[in-house]
Parts: C-alpha cells; structure tokens; sequence
C-alpha cells in the first residue's frame, strides 16, 4: 500500500525551499504521495512561542551556512534574497488558493515562487517582482493577488495553519508519514527510512 508524505511549508522559509528539491524525488523512489500543505510559518511562530532562528544573529548565521552546505550537498541553487525575512501571508493565500481552484497547476506555481525566490534570489517584497515571476510562469497576478481576499481562500490558510500547530508543528519544514512528525529538511533520511518501513 502506498504511503503518503504530508509536507507542511512556507515559501518564505529556506529549509521548506531545499525540502521542496528533494521531495518529489524521493517520494517517487518509494512510491508514495507527496500532499503539500502550505500553511503560515508566522502564524504556527505565533500560535507556539517560537521565532525564525533568523532572528537569533548567532543562530541565523550558523543557520544560513549550513543551509548552504545542504544545498551543495544536493546539487542545488541557494542564495538569500533581498527582503529576507518576507511577510508571506499573501503569498501563502496565492498558494493555497491555487491549490484550491487549480491544482492541476500547484506544482508550476510551486516552482516558480520557490525558484524565483531561493534560486534566483528576486525580491518578492517588491510587488512588481513578484508579478513579473507570476507573469513568466503563466499566472496571471490579478487572479494570483484577488485570491489574497477569498474569504475561503483565507479560510483554508488558516485552517491548514491551525491543523498544523494542533499536530504538534512548531516550523518549517514539517513531514508527517504514518502519523510521525519530522521537522527540517536535514531529517528526509529519517522520512526516507519512514517511506521503506
């Protein structure tokens, strides 16, 4: 029986970005679902007591450069943007709401936020670089920005956000497989064992 992956993230959260490069790989390895729930890290930071590591300088130094040495380790592009920490509440409404009405087209929304902004390192504070990576990947921002004020949309953000904190999720990026919770993208080994059990 195939087993399913939950992968709780933000865009705005670079170890959510270096998850993303590998999990698709690694659930096809195994032949299992990857379900995406993108969630709020500010709120789960919020609803838990905790803080981006960004805001400890010590931490979020150390932080940074060991992300970077995953990202060589995978082979992948990684760079801080201009902006970083970003309010993501926007864009996380953009996310799920293109989940919600169009999932056929997720994952290509996926790869163009995520690629846009941990890849490239553009500016998603500013507006007019954000739409021109929507415009680029075939979305049209108008649509991308309306979703940001669906009340169901915002619904469902929330909801996902709440479900998330009410599982134990303290950050991101969080897995769930068989129930297991396991938080940062240095712990796929243990998701991957998880996937083979």
């Amino acid at each position: 029986m195939s087993k399913t992956v939950e992968f709780f993230f933000d865009l705005g959260s670079p170890a959510s970005y270096l998850a993303w490069t590998q999990l698709p790989a690694l659930c096809a390895r195994h032949d299992a679902t990857l379900h995406y729930r993108p969630m709020l890290l500010g709120g789960v930071f919020q609803a838990t007591g905790n803080a981006s590591p960004a805001m400890i300088p010590a931490k979020g130094r150390y932080m940074f450069t060991d992300l970077g040495r995953f990202a060589a380790r995978y082979g992948v592009p990684f760079g801080l943007p201009p902006g970083f920490p970003l309010n993501t509440l926007a864009l996380m409404r953009g996310v799920i709401g293109i989940q919600l009405r169009s999932p056929e087209r997720f994952e290509a929304l996926l790869a163009a936020l995520f690629d846009g902004m941990w890849a490239q390192r553009r500016n998603f504070a500013d507006i007019e670089v954000l739409e021109q990576v929507l415009e680029e990947a075939g979305f049209d921002p108008a649509e991308f920005h309306a979703l940001s004020t669906d009340a169901e949309v915002k619904a469902r953000l929330k909801q996902v956000t709440e479900d998330a904190v009410e599982r134990g999720v303290f950050g991101a990026p969080t897995c769930f497989v068989d129930g297991q919770m396991y938080f940062g993208q240095d712990r796929l080994d243990f998701v991957e064992e998880a996937l083979k059990q």
